[in-house]
């Protein structure tokens, strides 16, 4: 199976999660990813996945993420990429040994493709801030 199916059928997995599918990119994370670029924001990402999320035995695994104060954060736990369990679960990558580079990258595409989804599903800026500044 390639990466996109892979990911298609994982995204309708979580579509079916009422905890999952509770999560909106909006307020302070929406307009920062405005602000600062996916660019940006993913490159976040895969510092965030690497020091967090790829050891084998991260600390504090399974409340490592915080709920809010990054987009990738609220990303994380609305793709089930926020902790090993999680990772375990929904994208069938084992606990226990680091992530390869392969996996950290796949990763990041996940949750690339949820903030994409996000953002353009996302009501535009007000006129008074169109640079997506938060401010208005």
């Amino acid at each position: 199976m390639g990466e996109d199916a892979r990911m298609d059928e994982v995204f309708a997995r979580l579509a079916e999660s009422r905890f999952r599918r509770r999560f909106r990119l909006r307020g302070d994370d929406l307009a920062y990813q405005r602000r600062k670029g996916m660019d940006t924001v993913l490159r976040h990402a895969a510092e965030l996945i690497a020091s967090r999320l790829a050891p084998a035995q991260p600390p504090n695994d399974g409340k490592q993420t915080p709920m809010r104060g990054h987009p990738v954060f609220l990303a994380q736990h609305a793709t089930g990429t926020c902790c090993r369990g999680c990772l375990a679960k929904w994208h069938a990558i084992p606990k226990g040994r680091e992530l390869t580079e392969e996996e950290q990258r796949y990763v990041v595409s996940v949750i690339a493709r949820w903030l994409a989804r996000q953002e353009r599903d996302a009501p535009p800026p007000p006129e008074d801030d169109q640079l997506g500044l938060g401010v208005g």
